[in-house]
């Protein structure tokens, strides 16, 4: 099961070109939802209104090689560690998350557009990166949704007491939920339920990608834009914020 490609398996009831459609269909809807984010928040605006002040409070002048360090700084920390997490085990949390997502999301889309049926074999390392990406996914998710969230943890809410901010969690552990239980149900030969089963993974990625405007999920492209904006601010000694504290007070 791990190595075999379940988007081939769709042939039998849905040809490869509706998958295809439906995955730019959500991308075009990730664009929009991002965008439209940025306009209502001014997020655009912010951000230069952000780097003049800077400038203008600057005591030390970067130099284009001082930026390029800084960015790949704010890359290797912020983004591929999830470094402004001080906490360990959000930390551990959100880097399964993130990579489990970027695994998930790149297979799929390479074994839709690629291998859409069984008439051109799926190399085995892509479905199975697929399902290391769904199983990171559901680990790094239900442990940060079921222990980690701040209104759970800190304010001791139920965990199923849900927010507008949870609206990403849900609809992404729905989506890789019934991803793997798709591809479960899918080896069992039951095509009635094999199409139930997809039709609510359909639902959640649906929710997933079509709710960007009002789910965190533009947070995963502003958030690096924001970190390494504030590097630069601390290098030029424009920041008005303390030093941060070693990472040994911080844990």
């Amino acid at each position: 099961m791990l190595t075999s490609n379940p988007f081939a398996e769709l042939a039998v009831f849905l040809p490869p070109i509706a998958m295809q459609v439906y995955i730019i269909l959500m991308i075009v809807a990730v664009v929009i939802g991002t965008v439209w984010d940025m306009l209502h928040k001014s997020s655009g605006q912010y951000f230069t209104q952000r780097q003049e002040k800077a400038k203008a409070a600057a005591t030390t002048e970067l130099s284009g090689a001082d930026k390029a360090s800084l960015a790949i700084r704010t890359i290797a920390v912020d983004v591929a560690t999830a470094g402004e997490f001080c906490n360990v085990q959000r930390r551990i949390s959100h880097v399964l998350m993130f990579y489990g997502f970027i695994f998930y999301l790149v297979m799929t889309i390479v074994m839709v557009f690629s291998y859409p049926t069984n008439a051109t074999p799926t190399p085995a390392m892509i479905p199975l990166l697929w399902n290391i990406g769904v199983i990171m996914l559901l680990i790094g998710g239900y442990w940060f949704f079921l222990f980690l969230r701040v209104n759970v943890a800190k304010d001791g809410q139920a965990v199923f007491r849900l927010v507008p901010a949870d609206l990403f969690i849900v609809t992404l552990l729905g989506s890789a939920s019934f991803a793997f239980i798709w591809e479960i149900v899918q080896t069992t030969g039951n095509l009635a339920a094999t199409k139930i089963v997809f039709g609510l993974y359909i639902l959640f990625t649906t929710l997933l990608f079509g709710s960007v405007r009002w789910s965190k999920l533009a947070h995963m492209f502003f958030k690096p834009v924001v970190a390494f904006q504030r590097r630069v601010e601390e290098a030029s000694g424009a920041s008005s914020l303390p030093a941060p504290a070693p990472s040994s007070e911080r844990s």
